[in-house]
């Protein structure tokens, strides 16, 4: 943020957190995004993911799986995509 940074990338920013500082790292995460800052949040905390995304894109094996907006999608649907269940 130092450098004004338009795009802002966190890799399990809240992983080795207590609930407290969790909770820190997420408004800060709401705060940037009204800010006008885009943020790509990289989790496997899906309640943090809900909580914060307007997008949600799975990749498994390093390849792109599934992108759901968050309004049209939940937690079975995401969990299937992760571990490669078959949807219908």
């Amino acid at each position: 943020m130092a450098q004004n940074s338009r795009i802002v990338i966190l890799d399990e920013p809240t992983a080795a957190l207590g609930v407290e500082q969790q909770q820190f790292v997420l408004e800060l995460v709401m705060q940037l995004k009204a800010a006008g800052h885009a943020i790509v949040l990289i989790s496997h905390n899906l309640a943090h993911v809900f909580a914060v995304a307007d997008r949600i894109t799975v990749m498994r094996a390093g390849r792109r799986v599934g992108v759901r907006r968050k309004s049209g999608t939940n937690n079975e649907e995401i969990i299937g995509m992760i571990v490669g269940a078959q949807l219908h």
